[in-house]
C-alpha cells in the first residue's frame, strides 16, 4: 500500500480507511472530511481488488465527479470506468443492460423534474382537475415511490377517499403513461433495480459479486428505497461501509428517513462504528454553539466537535426592530468587513428558512452596491431553450416519448392545433400506441385536412431524419437540429448563444451517454457563479462553507416552520439550524426581528426556542433599535436615479503617493463622488475625487 494513501489522516480517519472489512458505520460530524475518508478508503480498497469492483454512491453529480478526480488523483489511475456516482446514474447503467428482464427497451428515455411537472398537469386536465396542484401531487407520489406503495396499492388501501382518491387516479394514470412511452422518473430507477434483483436473482448475484465492497456518502440522506438496494447489493458479505451524520439529515420532504442510519447497527450485526469529531472548517466559539443546540435533539448518536481553531470572533446573536432594519444590518456588516479587504463577496452567506425572506436582504443589497446571487435559482439546463432541444433528442431517440412531443410539437410554431392535438391522442389511446405512431395513422387517412396532414408529416419527416444512428456524436446531433426544426429562426440573439453553448459541451460525447447526463442532473448540483454574496435556503446550503455566515429569522414560526408541529418535524427544524451554523468558518450571526411582514401582513415574533439552549457566554448580543427611514431607503420604497459614475468598484486607480489600488467602494454621483480604495502597501483609504491627485488605470 502506498504511504500517500495514509499521509494527512487524522487517527480516527486512519482507523476508518484501514477496516479490513465487514460493515462499517462511519459518524462523520459537520466538516470533519469525511470526503477525504471515503476517497481514501476507496484507494486503500482499490490496492486489494480493482476499482471496478467498487461501488461509491453519493447524491449530487458534483460530489462525484470530486470524488472520481480525487481519486484517480491518489491512486495515479484513471477510473473513469469504475463505479462512483449518484443512485440514480448507478442504477441507471445497471437498468440499460438488464432492463429487457422487466419488460422495457433499454433506449428508455428518463423524465428530468420539468418532464414530470408537465406530465402531472396534463394528466389534471385531462381529468378536469385543478392545475396548481400539481407540484404538491408530484412530490406526494414521489413519496409514495420511495415507501414502495406502487399505485394500485395506494388506490386499494381503505382510507383512500376525497382527495387522496383523486391522487390515486393521477399517481396509476401517471404510471401508465410513463410505461407507454418507455420512460422512467427518478423513482422508478432505483424502484426498477430493486425489482431487477427480488424478481430475478441470478442478476443480483452478477452484481453482488462484481460490487465487493460498497461505500455510500451522505448515508442520513438515503430513503428506505435506497437503503433496501444497498442492502441487497451488500449480500452476504455484509462489506458495507456507509458515512453520514444524523445531525445533518433534512431532507425528509423528499422522503430521506434518518433512522436508517439509526438502524444499521441492527441491520448488520457486528458493525464497526467510528466517529469522526475533529473539525477542520469552523473556529471554537461556532461549533460551540452548534452543539448547544443539537445535542438538545433526542434520538441521535452523541458526538462532540472539536478543533485546533480556537481564535476567532464569538458568534453574534442580533434582534432588531423588523425585517427591514435586519437585512440592512446583514448589508450593511458585509460591506463593511468587505472594505477592510478582509473577504471577498463570495466569502458572504446569508441563509434562510423560506424564500420570502430573500426580499428584503436582496432590497438592503442593491442598496449597498453589493453584488449577489441566489443559490438554487434557474440553472442553465433548466433554461426554455435548453429543454427544447433535449426534448428534441429524446423523441428523436426514443420515439414513444409523449412527454417530450408535446413540449415540442408547435416549438416552433407549427399550426398543429388543439383539436388536431385531441384526436392525435385519441387514437394513441385507442390503439395504445404513441403519440408519434398516432400522427403515422393519420397520414394514412382523410380525418384532417390536406394542410393539417402537411405539417404532420412534416414533424414526422424531422423526428425521423434525425435518428440517432445517422450521428457521431451527442453535438452532431444537437447542431442538426437546431438548423432543421426551424428553431434557429425562432429565438433570439441571447437564446441562440445559449444553444451554442449546449452544443459545444456535448462535443466528443456519445448520445446515450449525453442524454443521461443531462436527465441525471440534480437539482443539488449547484454551479458557481462568480464573486457575489450568496443566498440561500438552509436546504441549499448542504455541503457547502462560508467563511462569513449570516442567518436570518430565528424566530418561533420560521424557525421551526410554523407546519411543524410534531416532536420529529421540531427535531428536523433543529438539525436545520445545526447544518446551517456549521456552515460557517470564520463568523457567525444569528439575526430576529421584534415585527416581520409574512405572507402579505405585519406579525409579532418571538425569538426560535432553539436560542434558549444556547448559553448567554456563548455568543455576542446586539441589541438595535431602527432607525427612521432616510428619504431613498429602502424603508420607504421610493425609486433612486443615479448620475454616471466616474469610478466603480473594483476599477485600479494610480495616486501620487500611495501608488497604485482598487477602488472597494462608490458613494456619490460625478464629481461629488467619494471612493475607497485598498493600496497594498498602505492599507484602506477614503478619497473625494474633487481633491485627490489620482488617475484612472
Amino acid at each position: 500500500m502506498s504511504k500517500t494513501i495514509l499521509e494527512g489522516l487524522n487517527p480516527a480517519q486512519k482507523e476508518a480507511v484501514l477496516h479490513s472489512g465487514g460493515p462499517l458505520l462511519i459518524l462523520a460530524g459537520a466538516g470533519s472530511g469525511k470526503t477525504k475518508v471515503i476517497v481514501h478508503r476507496f484507494a486503500h480498497l482499490s490496492c486489494k481488488v480493482s476499482p471496478e469492483h467498487i461501488l461509491a454512491v453519493t447524491f449530487t453529480n458534483k460530489a462525484a465527479g470530486e470524488m472520481k478526480e480525487r481519486i484517480s488523483r491518489l491512486i495515479k489511475k484513471d477510473i473513469r470506468s469504475a463505479w462512483v456516482g449518484t443512485f440514480h446514474s448507478q442504477c441507471n447503467k445497471i437498468l440499460r443492460k438488464e432492463i429487457h428482464a422487466l419488460g422495457y427497451g433499454c433506449d428508455f428515455s428518463i423524465l428530468d423534474d420539468s418532464d414530470q411537472l408537465n406530465l402531472i398537469r396534463h394528466i389534471l386536465k385531462e381529468f378536469k382537475m385543478y392545475e396548481a396542484l400539481y407540484r404538491g401531487i408530484l412530490s406526494r407520489i414521489s413519496l409514495l415511490k420511495s415507501s414502495f406503495v406502487g399505485p394500485e396499492e395506494f388506490l386499494s388501501r381503505g382510507d383512500v377517499f376525497g382527495f387522496e382518491d383523486k391522487i390515486a387516479r393521477v399517481y396509476l394514470r401517471y404510471q401508465d403513461e410513463i410505461k407507454r412511452c418507455n420512460s422512467l422518473d427518478f423513482d422508478d430507477l432505483i424502484l426498477l433495480t430493486i425489482k431487477l434483483f427480488e424478481e430475478h436473482p441470478k442478476a443480483l448475484k452478477k452484481f453482488q459479486d462484481s460490487f465487493q465492497h460498497i461505500l455510500i456518502d451522505e448515508f442520513q440522506d438515503t430513503n428506505p428505497a435506497q437503503y433496501r438496494l444497498m442492502k441487497l447489493l451488500a449480500g452476504n458479505s455484509g462489506n458495507m461501509c456507509a458515512v453520514g451524520d444524523d445531525d445533518q439529515s433534512i431532507y425528509a420532504f423528499r422522503g430521506a428517513d434518518h433512522t436508517n442510519i439509526m438502524n444499521f447497527e441492527k441491520d448488520f450485526k457486528g458493525a464497526k462504528v467510528i466517529k469522526l469529531e475533529q473539525n477542520y472548517r469552523s473556529t471554537q466559539h461556532i461549533l460551540d454553539i452548534a452543539h448547544h443546540v443539537i445535542n438538545k435533539n433526542p434520538y441521535r448518536h452523541p458526538k462532540k466537535l472539536w478543533t485546533d481553531r480556537k481564535e476567532g470572533e464569538k458568534p453574534s446573536l442580533c434582534w432588531f426592530g423588523n425585517e427591514i432594519e435586519e437585512a440592512r444590518h446583514i448589508a450593511k456588516t458585509a460591506r463593511e468587513l468587505y472594505l477592510k479587504g478582509a473577504y471577498a463577496y463570495n466569502d458572504f452567506a446569508v441563509l434562510y428558512r423560506v424564500n420570502l425572506q430573500s426580499r428584503a436582504i436582496e432590497e438592503a443589497l442593491r442598496e449597498e452596491r453589493l453584488p449577489y446571487r441566489i443559490i438554487g435559482g434557474i440553472s442553465f439546463y433548466q433554461r426554455k431553450e435548453i429543454k427544447d432541444l433535449i426534448s428534441y433528442m429524446r423523441l428523436c431517440s426514443n420515439n414513444s416519448n409523449n412527454v417530450s412531443l408535446r413540449r415540442i410539437i408547435n416549438c416552433p410554431p407549427r399550426g398543429i392545433g388543439a383539436s388536431t392535438l385531441t384526436k392525435i391522442d385519441q387514437i394513441a389511446k385507442k390503439k395504445s400506441v404513441s403519440l408519434l405512431s398516432a400522427m403515422k395513422e393519420i397520414l394514412k387517412t382523410n380525418t384532417v385536412t390536406a394542410a393539417i396532414k402537411e405539417k404532420i408529416a412534416g414533424f414526422v419527416g424531422i423526428v425521423e431524419g434525425a435518428s440517432p444512428k445517422n450521428f457521431k456524436t451527442a453535438s452532431d446531433m444537437l447542431r442538426h437540429l437546431y438548423k432543421n426544426t426551424g428553431y434557429a429562426e425562432f429565438i433570439g440573439e441571447d437564446r441562440a448563444e445559449n444553444t451554442m453553448e449546449l452544443i459545444a459541451s456535448a462535443e466528443g460525447i456519445g448520445i446515450e451517454a449525453f442524454l443521461d447526463k443531462m436527465s441525471l442532473l440534480s437539482s443539488l448540483d449547484s454551479a458557481d457563479t462568480g464573486n457575489a454574496v450568496s443566498l440561500l435556503t438552509f436546504h441549499s446550503a448542504k455541503g457547502l462553507e462560508f467563511p462569513v455566515v449570516f442567518i436570518s429569522g430565528v424566530e418561533e414560526g420560521i424557525l421551526p416552520y410554523l407546519k411543524a408541529q410534531e416532536p420529529k418535524e421540531i427535531a428536523e427544524e433543529r438539525r436545520l439550524l445545526y447544518v446551517g451554523m456549521t456552515r460557517a468558518k470564520e463568523m457567525l450571526w444569528l439575526t430576529c426581528a421584534k415585527k416581520r411582514r409574512l405572507y402579505t401582513k405585519i406579525q409579532e415574533q418571538q425569538p426560535s426556542r432553539f436560542l434558549k439552549d444556547i448559553p448567554l457566554e456563548c455568543c455576542q448580543k446586539i441589541e438595535k433599535i431602527p432607525p427612521p427611514a432616510k428619504p431613498g431607503s429602502v424603508c420607504e420604497k421610493k425609486p433612486k436615479t443615479f448620475k454616471a459614475s466616474l469610478y466603480s468598484v473594483g476599477s485600479r486607480i494610480k495616486h501620487s503617493t500611495w501608488g497604485v489600488g482598487v477602488v472597494r467602494d462608490c458613494c456619490g454621483e460625478g464629481d461629488d463622488q467619494k471612493i475607497t480604495v485598498n493600496f497594498p502597501n498602505v492599507g484602506i483609504k477614503k478619497l473625494a475625487l474633487k481633491f485627490a491627485q489620482i488617475e484612472r488605470l
